[in-house]
């Protein structure tokens, strides 16, 4: 039986003391033990960035990669080893700034991962500057006279995009987020959770202020209606709507039918390629002058 405690890691930590990154560090833990998932079953993938420390805290397999970089990471270490459950747990600005464009691509190919975005609406670990999530008008530390533009509204492209599973929790309640990330990291298909997470040292909002911006999507939300799930998701970043937003029935997932070729185990298990299978497709290849 796995339990909470196989997840503990003897890494010092380097969050400030008191950071929401703590409640979403327990909630996956809470969520990867109802999964009855072991530690070498889980690989965690992580960018730059406060939050993308999160898989140093937690023991498990990691892949801390560069700026931006994690979703490219997590779809090929995926598609190498589909029996491992593959996780990106990164912050707004490392997968809608630099990553956006990993980010779009993956909503098209549907890989078989769950991505849980930190949200602080900021850049932290660089000490405050705006971000793609920064709301129009907001002060930071680098832009003295208040954001000029207006957020990006990743949710919202998620759902147009009809990504499977889109969630939205709150780094400031535990049991809740616990839930939608099991429920997520279940779901077949690209799993998107947006977690709202307060910086308490950089942001210029306490945590009681974002928890009074939260508005629980309740029992009778449809989360199949796409229309009422964008109503609810364009609501940030004044109102927060919490809960599994949008949820559809697994589709073809990245890679299927390269997997139907090569075999469900990790490509390191697999037999070596016969060399003339390997001749015939460079002939296949090959550009006739």
């Amino acid at each position: 039986m796995t339990s909470i405690d196989d997840y503990r890691c003897d890494v010092p930590n380097q969050w400030c003391s008191g950071c929401p990154n703590f409640g979403i560090l327990t909630a996956l833990k809470r969520a990867l033990a109802d999964l009855a998932l072991e530690p070498h079953e889980i690989c965690l993938v992580s960018g730059i960035g406060q939050a993308a420390k999160l898989p140093h805290y937690l023991r498990a397999n990691v892949f801390n990669g560069l700026h931006g970089r994690a979703i490219p990471a997590a779809v090929g270490i995926h598609v190498a080893n589909p029996g491992l459950k593959t996780i990106v747990t990164s912050g707004d600005g490392d997968l809608y700034g630099e990553g956006g464009n990993h980010f779009l691509h993956a909503l098209r190919r549907n890989p078989n991962i769950t991505v849980i975005v930190h949200n602080n609406q900021l850049y932290a670990l660089t000490k405050g500057q705006a971000a793609p999530t920064t709301p129009r008008g907001e002060r930071t530390r680098l832009q003295f006279d208040g954001v000029e533009v207006d957020p990006a509204r990743m949710l919202t492209t998620a759902i147009a995009h009809d990504c499977t599973f889109v969630a939205r929790g709150f780094a400031g309640d535990i049991d809740e987020l616990s839930t939608i990330l099991k429920r997520a990291i279940g779901h077949r298909g690209l799993s998107l959770v947006e977690v709202i997470q307060p910086c308490i040292t950089w942001g210029n909002h306490s945590i009681d202020a974002y928890r009074e911006r939260l508005d629980p999507v309740g029992e009778d939300h449809d989360s199949a209606d796409r229309a009422r799930a964008i109503e609810l998701a364009l609501k940030a970043p004044d109102r927060f709507a919490t809960g599994v937003l949008y949820e559809l029935p697994p589709r073809p997932t990245f890679a299927a039918s390269y997997r139907k070729r090569v075999g469900s185990g990790a490509l390191a298990e697999l037999d070596p390629v016969d060399r003339s299978v390997l001749i015939k497709q460079v002939e296949r290849l090959k550009i006739e002058y």
